[in-house]
């Protein structure tokens, strides 16, 4: 199983970026741990981070057939982006969505998501573990669908 993770912008910033609502680990470090968990659950990951949206939607794209799902940060996209929101519908591979912050809990804007509607699932708020969380989900996922 093959599943390819999109770190959004500014996200390469981590580590220094508003340590008081990101914190202090690092992109790196959040790639080691998707890395090693991967593993355990017998997947593959491939990682992209862009603060570009085109370079975002082309990655999206290019997922289709090679792929069985997306685990994407979208960051500040979240909030303002229809062509990722098109672009992850129409390759119609399942897609967890997740955030470091509860968007919910922060600027009014922060509130909506153009993901959500066309993700399996989203999770915020749990820091770098959800991106941790949300691979279980999205493997769960899949396999639970290769069942039926």
């Amino acid at each position: 199983m093959k599943i390819l993770v999109i770190h959004g912008p500014n996200l390469n910033l981590l580590g220094t970026r508003e340590p008081e609502v990101y914190g202090t680990f690092t992109l790196d470090n959040i790639t080691a741990a998707l890395t090693q968990l991967a593993a355990e659950l017998a997947c593959d990951i491939s990682v992209v981070q862009s603060n570009s949206e085109g370079t975002i939607v082309d990655s999206i794209q290019a997922a289709r057939g090679v792929f069985q799902g997306i685990l994407i940060n979208p960051a500040a996209y979240t909030h303002t982006s229809v062509a990722i929101r098109d672009a992850l519908s129409a390759v119609a591979l399942p897609t967890v969505e997740v955030h470091l912050s509860n968007i919910h809990k922060r600027e009014e804007f922060r509130r909506h998501s153009y993901i959500a509607p066309v993700a399996v699932g989203q999770i915020s708020g749990f820091g770098p573990d959800s991106y941790l969380l949300g691979l279980r989900a999205l493997i769960c996922f899949l396999r639970q669908q290769n069942k039926s």
